[in-house]
């Protein structure tokens, strides 16, 4: 069976968290780190599109850029948990999708969510999985308060 092509919004995703784990691990520059990953691991012999390129690289920077009001998300969602405790990709693919959650909410949660859990399935292990899909509800439902509260304080 011939295998389909990935979405180029989930491969975006799967760079701008390659990107991200360079910056952890190398405690390097995000852009550096961009730059490395697809000058040097992009794994196809063509070059990324300019649209993957750049939505890889914002998103990784604006993860990085927001991880003061991201961490203390994930701190206060994962109960005795500090976010750098957590296996470095689960961290860093919980950050990626609060990110989007914050930045875009155009995009469905559910999108995003599914896209986070695809992530865990492809880099990470079945018991990321349930823990990522639990802290990102738990976010969700949060976020789903806090703005129907700040509706009703408007009225």
């Amino acid at each position: 069976m011939a295998r389909t092509p990935k979405d180029p919004r989930h491969r975006a995703r799967e760079s701008a968290l390659q990107i991200l784990y360079h910056w952890e691990i190398g405690r390097r520059d995000v852009d550096d780190a961009a730059e490395t990953f697809f000058a040097f691991q992009w794994p196809n012999a063509d070059p990324p599109a300019g649209d993957l390129q750049g939505f890889a690289t914002k998103l990784a920077h604006d993860t990085v850029a927001k991880l003061d009001v991201i961490d203390p998300l994930i701190a206060e969602t994962a109960e005795r948990w500090r976010p750098e405790r957590m296996a470095i990709v689960d961290r860093l693919i919980l950050r990626m999708a609060i990110c989007e959650l914050l930045r875009d909410p155009g995009t469905p949660p559910a999108v995003v969510i599914n896209e986070a859990l695809e992530l865990a399935r492809t880099f990470s292990t079945e018991e990321s999985v349930k823990f990522i899909n639990g802290m990102l509800d738990a976010i969700r439902k949060k976020q789903a308060d806090t703005q129907s509260d700040t509706r009703s304080d408007t009225r």
